[in-house]
This record gives structure tokens, C-alpha cells and sequence, in this order.
């Protein structure tokens, strides 16, 4: 039967309506929008972010630290158990993989975000062990919200890791150095639609379990040879999801009544850098999610216009853990020292980092793509016992200058760095709580730094300690 619109004027007729009476025509309501609708505003609260302008291990935790301090709410946005943030507090050394480093503040909540991907054992082993250092973590599950859409790391994701990584072993003599804690696996899960996320486990368990059943056949046609004890592991996340569901909210809610409600500091942590972003990086030898300031909007369902101030760490040298290219690696003297006085080894995996002179034109590539709003410098006291300190300005291939930082690694690995060799300072930064108390060749390289990056030094760190950070302006 034709509606009452496909009857007008049939035939040059007026309409009718069904029952043969004429149709009335009413005139269209005017929707009348409030005046304060049509003027552009500016968002109540906006989110604050730290990010690595590296291959991660920059000092993240230490700025992340001095932030959190009167922070209401601090966040992570992506990634897993395989970043590492050190904290110190109150001589205390606090290591971090899941848990925001904000979670030493009492007074902040906590907050895990949808494209975090969370590893539970790992979650709970994590805090247990950071509450037997000292007091810094007591009170935390009170302190502590985890978004409904995180996806979950399972054991044999972790499995898989290792697998696949011997696996590339194998077949190419190389490997990505991942870290195995099952990240890579776990987000493979989530783009094929058949991962499980938290609002999965702490609903019905019959229905989760049958979800769990099926991921992880899956997983065993893929590889044969895998161990799984699935009744093990089903009864282990029965008991997590206890432990979990007052941990548990509608994220998107959560962050929306932070971002729109009364004045809030909010802070974003990330995890990894810039280099190792998924998009971004130095593809493959990267982490599987996006590090860079757009994982903030997609990890943790906050509008781009919410995004504040980006803040991005950057090491006064540059260092990297496992495979792939490393353009001012130095693989000598310096190298070793560096290594040694900066105790360069992962947090996660323990693993030594490789070490190498600042490389700008990576760290101008990272403010390409993030914008940040200043930087923050660490580890300058490294570099006390240095007579000159050298940074890459500029890269070469093939005797011709590149424009800007490649995407292909086979390219990468083939790039010659243009050095600009600056005097060092030879004494100890170490005790120095404002910029003047530094030596002046120490003054110039941080100077230096900002005028290649046109980004201003905001913060300058000498030592481990929160007081250790020099604030600038």
C-alpha cells in the first residue's frame, strides 16, 4: 500500500487521505535552537598528555610523576604490560607496566582506557609486588576505574607471542624483539573481531566461557603445538572477574562526565613512544597500537578537541631495546658508556638497551605528528663526564639529504647522520634545581635543542628523583 506521501498529487488530484477525507497540510514546526547552541565553546576540561618522542624508555613515569601530583584523574590509553615506567618516591623505587604511575597519588583516580589491552594476572601481580616496596600503592582498588571495552590478554596469547617469534627466527634469522608479555596477539584478536573484553568476563561467565572456548581453538588450529589448559585458566579469570567488577565502568561515560563536569586536571599517560607507534614508527620493529597523540582520542573516547597541552619526553641521548634500525647508535666507547652511567636496561624485560648520540631528526618527526606543546628533557647528568656530546641533525642516503625521516627500514638502516658536535661540561649537574645552576655549555645544548625543534624546554631532568626536575617556565 502507498503511504500518505507517495498520494500527493496522483494523477493531478489533490491527495486524500485513507478514509477518502481531504487531506490537511500543516505548516512545519520551526525548531527554535538556543542561542548558546549556535556559539562555539570552549571545552570545559581538557586532558593534559605525556608521550616518548623515542623508542620509549625516556623518563615518562618521572614527568608523568611530577604531574599526577595534583592531578584528579590520570589515564592510560594504549598498550599493555610490556611499557615500564619507574617511579621514585620517597627513596622508594615503584615499577609500573599496567598501572598509571598516578596511581601513587592518593587523591587521583585511575583510570585504564578501552584500548589498553590488560593482562590480569599480570595486573594483580603487579600491584602485590609494588605493596610489599612501601606505601605508596595502599588504597589502590579504591582509587582504580578500568573501561568496560578493554580487551583482555590471555595466557596464551603470551604463548603465541613467543611462537611467533621464534617462528620469524626461523624463517628470516631475525626477530621483532617483542617483549612476549602476548600484546601483539591480543590486539590481533581485537581487529579480528574475536577477541574478549572486560565487560565479556564480568557479565555471564557461561556466556564468556563459551566465548573463551571457541578464541582459544582458534588459537589451536593456528598453532598445534600450543599448550592450553583451558579449565586452569577459566577458573583463574572466574576468580579475576570477582576482583575486577567493582574496578569496572562505562569508560566513554566516565571520561565524558570528566571532560564536561566541574574543573578537573586530567593526564594521560602514554606508554611506548612515538617510534615504536604502529602507524608511525619504524614499522615492523613496533608495538602494536598507536602511541602517538591520536591513540588518546581512539584509546580512550576523548573528542580531539578535549586534547590540551601534549607534552613530549625526549632522553639527552637516544636509546633502544631489541632490533631494528638505530640510525646514531654508537657501539663503541660511548655507547658503553652511556649504557653504564645511564643503567640502561628495560624495565620489563630487563633486557640492555642500545645507546646512541640525540637524534633530532627522529624527535623532529615525533612533533609532526604530535604536536607537542613543549618538551621535557632527562637524563642531562648522563652526560657530565662528557668533553663534547654530539646530535644528528641531519640524514644522508646515498650522498643525498633526506627531507624527512623515512618510512622504509631498508632505507633506515642505510642512512648516514650529519653530526653538529657541541663542548660538554665535564661536572656535576646533579645538585642543580634551576636553569641557572647549570653549567652554561649545559645551558646551550638544552637551548640548542629548542631552537632545532622551535618546541620549548618546559622541564630538565639531573637525577631519579621528582625534586630532581628542573621546571623552566
Amino acid at each position: 500500500m502507498a503511504s500518505d506521501s507517495n498520494m500527493a498529487n496522483v494523477n493531478g488530484r489533490e491527495p486524500s487521505s485513507l478514509n477518502g477525507e481531504p487531506v490537511v497540510k500543516r505548516a512545519r514546526e520551526k525548531v527554535q535552537l538556543s542561542a548558546s547552541l549556535r556559539t562555539p565553546k570552549e571545552p570545559q576540561n581538557k586532558v593534559t598528555v605525556v608521550l616518548g618522542a623515542q623508542w620509549g624508555d625516556e623518563g615518562k613515569g618521572k614527568v608523568v610523576d611530577l604531574l599526577a601530583m595534583d592531578a584528579d584523574i590520570v589515564c592510560r590509553c594504549q598498550g599493555g604490560n610490556n611499557a615500564g615506567h619507574t617511579v621514585v618516591v620517597d627513596s622508594v623505587e615503584y615499577d609500573f607496566h599496567l598501572l598509571p604511575s598516578g596511581v601513587l597519588n592518593k587523591k587521583a583516580t585511575s583510570f585504564i582506557g578501552n584500548g589498553v589491552v590488560i593482562h590480569l594476572p599480570g595486573l594483580f601481580e603487579e600491584a602485590e609486588k609494588n605493596l610489599n616496596k612501601g606505601k605508596g600503592l595502599q588504597g589502590w582498588e579504591e582509587r582504580l576505574k578500568i573501561s568496560d571495552r578493554a580487551h583482555i590478554v590471555f595466557n596464551f596469547h603470551q604463548a603465541v607471542d613467543g611462537i611467533q617469534e621464534q617462528q620469524r627466527q626461523q624463517q628470516e634469522g631475525k626477530n621483532l624483539g617483542t617483549t612476549k608479555k602476548g600484546i601483539g596477539p591480543a590486539y590481533s584478536s581485537k581487529a579480528a573481531r574475536n577477541g574478549l573484553r572486560v565487560c565479556d568476563l564480568v557479565s555471564d561467565f557461561s556466556v564468556f566461557e563459551d566465548k573463551f572456548r571457541k578464541l582459544a581453538e582458534h588459537y589451536l588450529v593456528m598453532y598445534p603445538n600450543l599448550n592450553i589448559n583451558i579449565k586452569e585458566e577459566l577458573e583463574q579469570l572466574k576468580g579475576f572477574a570477582e576482583r575486577l567488577r567493582p574496578l569496572v565502568t562505562d569508560g566513554v561515560y566516565f571520561m565524558h562526565k570528566a571532560l564536561t563536569g566541574p574543573s578537573k586536571k586530567i593526564l594521560v599517560e602514554g606508554a611506548n613512544a612515538a617510534l615504536l607507534d604502529i602507524d608511525f614508527g619504524t614499522y615492523p620493529f613496533v608495538t602494536s597500537s598507536n602511541c602517538t597523540v591520536g591513540g588518546v582520542c581512539t584509546g580512550l573516547g576523548v573528542p580531539p578537541s578535549h586534547v590540551g597541552r601534549v607534552y613530549g619526553v625526549v632522553k639527552v641521548y637516544t636509546t633502544r631495546v631489541g632490533v631494528g634500525a638505530f640510525p646514531t647508535e654508537q657501539d663503541n666507547d660511548i655507547g658503553e658508556l652511556l649504557q653504564s652511567r645511564g643503567r640502561e636496561f628495560g624495565v620489563t624485560t630487563g633486557r640492555r638497551r642500545r645507546c646512541g648520540w640525540l637524534d633530532l631528526v627522529s624527535v623532529r618527526y615525533a612533533h609532526m605528528v604530535n604536536g607537542f606543546s613543549a618538551i621535557a628533557l632527562t637524563k642531562l647528568d648522563i652526560l657530565d663526564t662528557l668533553p663534547e656530546i654530539k646530535v644528528g641533525v641531519a640524514y644522508k642516503v646515498d650522498g643525498q639529504p633526506l627531507p624527512s625521516f623515512p618510512a622504509n627500514m631498508d632505507v633506515l638502516t642505510r642512512v648516514l647522520v650529519d653530526y653538529e658536535t657541541l663542548p660538554g661540561w665535564c661536572c656535576n649537574t646533579e645538585t642543580a634545581r634551576s636553569f641557572e645552576d647549570l653549567p652554561p655549555q649545559a645551558q646551550n645544548y638544552i637551548r640548542f635543542i629548542e631552537d632545532f625543534l622551535q618546541v620549548p624546554v618546559k622541564w630538565v631532568g639531573v637525577g631519579k628523583s621528582r625534586e630532581s626536575m628542573i621546571k623552566l617556565f
